[in-house]
């Protein structure tokens, strides 16, 4: 069965910190740019990064650069939103999907054929 699985959301104080890691089963993410987005309640749905195929290009929107780190293992077959400094306006719920690749315009990210989705983990920030 193909699939991404996301996990590692929860509730965390702001300042904090989450892992996010986003698993493929079903086949490999070796041949697809991965994104993160983000959904709150209420609010559309926000890209937040995106990694090329490699790993060498990464891809912010504007209200998370310089907190978030996207990474990606190639060999685990598993991508990461490494989050820090967390703020209230951080909480959703994150999804991760494959895309064949990404670009930046302006402050945000570009998805350009969009494959999977996972079917989300939540992040709450919350003191």
């Amino acid at each position: 069965q193909v699939q991404l699985v996301e996990s590692g959301g929860g509730l965390v104080q702001p300042g904090g910190s989450l892992r996010l890691s986003c698993e493929a089963s079903g086949f490999t993410l070796d041949y697809y740019a991965i994104g993160w987005f983000r959904q709150a309640p209420g609010k559309e749905r926000e890209g937040v990064s995106c990694i090329s195929t490699k790993g060498d290009s990464t891809y912010y929107a504007d209200s998370v650069k310089g907190r978030f780190t996207i990474s990606r293992d190639n060999a685990k077959n598993t991508v990461y939103l490494q989050m820090n400094s967390l703020k209230l306006e951080d909480t959703a719920v994150y999804y991760c999907a494959t895309h064949e690749f990404c670009t930046i315009v302006g402050g945000g990210v570009n998805f350009y054929g969009t494959h999977s989705w996972g079917k989300g983990t939540l992040v709450t920030v919350s003191s």
